[in-house]
């Protein structure tokens, strides 16, 4: 899983059953749009019901394998994939509400499909796109107007939201060194790289006769490493679309843009026992052997399907918690 990703979620399974291994069309497992559901958790050995903890939902793509002796190997990513090889054969246009616009291209593709929120929608300039366009690079792009993202949950349920701010959201789980801890090993570190402090944000309508618009965000606060008038410079990042039609969609795209854009890039890589419920964005709170704590935000992880395995976790920010 990582939200750095078009597509966040995606699978590889090892088998030792030789008879997943498709040999006509018609097979359960073969690659024409079978889908697997994965899930990890707990098998008390006691007879009781194992708890498990959802996955994702992945389109099969490939299966392989040695037909006598296997293994066999699956391997698949989450349906936002289905959307995005569902190119448009014609001009595509969008309109009306953020919320609107991205559940009619999700269900143009999975009709049955679920769009669930997270964000208080918001109206869009029209935006035509041409033959041959992705329409899931296009649900991102209408997504930004919200400052948010759209993605597929660990149920397979499409989701937009905006990434969490991090000295806002309670942590979802602490990794802590010593006795009782989950904390294995951990590497720290500290880059500017992607990271901005401005967000210029800018839309031209000509379909729906708009003048051009834009607004400029910045880290105004002289406390924080990023501010603009400070040491780090001017570092902007740039952002356009035609669904942004007035001043004020572009102010509020700006500087929820801003929110992720100027997030100090601490590189914590860290190690720890497996966590499937763990999400991207998500807030840990990581007491370090030499006891300091901080608070990180979820890049990406790998969660094993063994019953041990490693569970590195990248995170995307980190500020020391007091």
């Amino acid at each position: 899983m990582d939200r750095g990703q078009a597509i966040r979620r995606t699978c590889t399974v090892t088998s030792a059953d030789v008879s997943l291994i498709p040999t006509t069309p018609a097979d359960e497992l073969a690659v024409y749009g079978a889908r697997l559901r994965l899930a990890r958790g707990i098998d008390y050995g006691d007879g009781s019901q194992p708890e498990l903890v959802p996955l994702g939902v992945f389109r099969l793509d490939d299966v392989s394998g040695d037909v006598t002796l296997g293994p066999v190997t699956l391997t698949g990513q989450a349906i936002e994939c289905i959307i995005a090889d569902d190119k448009f054969r014609a001009p595509y246009r969008a309109s009306g509400t953020v919320v609107g616009a991205i559940t009619q291209l999700v269900q143009r593709s999975i009709p049955d499909a679920d769009v669930v929120s997270m964000v208080v929608d918001t109206a869009i300039g029209s935006r035509t796109w041409d033959t041959e366009g992705d329409p899931w690079a296009a649900i991102q792009e209408i997504a930004a107007v919200a400052g948010a993202q759209c993605y597929t949950n660990a149920d397979g349920t499409f989701v937009i939201a905006a990434l969490p701010d991090l000295l806002l959201t309670a942590p979802a789980w602490e990794v802590a060194a010593g006795e009782g801890g989950v904390y294995v090993k951990g590497v720290r570190g500290m880059s500017s790289k992607n990271v901005f402090n401005g967000v210029h944000a800018r839309g031209e309508n000509a379909a729906d006769g708009v003048a051009p618009v834009s607004y400029l965000a910045v880290d105004n606060d002289p406390g924080s490493p990023t501010y603009w008038d400070g040491p780090f410079g001017h570092r902007p990042r740039f952002y356009s679309s035609s669904t942004l039609n007035n001043s004020g969609r572009c102010q509020a795209a700006a500087e929820l843009l801003l929110r992720a854009a100027k997030a100090p890039n601490a590189k914590g890589d860290f190690s720890a026992l497996p966590n499937p419920a763990l999400e991207p964005g998500d807030v840990l709170r990581v007491v370090h052997p030499d006891g300091l704590k901080e608070l990180h935000q979820v890049q990406g992880f790998t969660v094993p399907l063994e019953p041990g395995g490693d569970f590195p976790i990248s995170t995307i920010s980190a500020k020391e918690d007091a």
